[in-house]
């Protein structure tokens, strides 16, 4: 497996995945939901640097433990949400940070994530100034950041009967960023990107994926 070592600039050491052409014009971080860098994630990012993208899968959960991969069983779930409760926004942004300056030189960059993934390229985009665009799929902290200033084009993602994000939130998000691109999902729940996942929709997820790759390729 590609995994590289990453040090974020508070000299925490963290692996990533690497996927992807190396002299790739364009260049992705992808970031994880609850579950870690996992074979779900890892079959994301392979299937942008299908696309041509250099792609790089920071673990955020080094910061609690090298090394964690988890399932989707509700014990999973109850761990993957315990974790990502000891972990910092601030500490996310510096390890996102450190895999954008790992992409490859000049590649115009961009970010997308899943599930908590997706509330953390939100940050990318309105907290930092490395990424040209920002592409987030179902992040559920994106409704109590909704107020915070974008520095580039974002695209977000949600379902509609997604229980863990209320369509009220979606609607406050879409009342606070006029200019932010939202796609919902009528029918689909949270995670319905992941065939491993009982909330799995091929349709939607084939849609999704072909309006971030269009996203993408307009604004990078």
């Amino acid at each position: 497996m590609p995994m590289i070592s990453l040090t974020a600039a508070d000299g925490h050491r963290l692996a990533a995945y690497r996927t992807g052409p190396q002299n790739a014009e364009r260049a992705l971080v992808v970031v994880q939901e609850i579950f870690g860098v996992n074979r779900h994630m890892r079959h994301i990012a392979d299937a942008f640097a299908a696309e041509g993208y250099a792609v790089i899968a920071p673990a955020l959960f080094d910061r609690v433990g090298p090394g964690i991969e988890l399932g989707y069983d509700p014990a999973d779930v109850a761990q993957g949400r315990e974790l990502r409760g000891r972990i910092d926004a601030g500490h996310t942004v510096l390890d996102i940070l450190a895999a954008a300056a790992a992409l490859p030189r000049g590649a115009k960059r961009g970010i997308v994530g899943y599930c908590w993934g997706g509330t953390v390229a939100w940050h990318g985009a309105t907290r930092t100034s490395a990424f040209g665009a920002s592409s987030g799929w179902y992040g559920g902290g994106v409704a109590a950041a909704k107020d915070e200033v974008a520095r580039c084009p974002v695209q977000l993602h949600f379902g509609e009967t997604d229980a863990s994000i209320p369509m009220a939130d979606v609607e406050a998000v879409r009342g606070a960023q006029p200019g932010v691109e939202i796609h919902v999902y009528p029918g689909a729940g949270h995670g319905f990107a992941c065939d491993e996942r009982g909330s799995y929709s091929a349709k939607d997820a084939a849609l999704a994926q072909k309006r971030t790759l269009e996203f993408f390729a307009k604004h990078l």
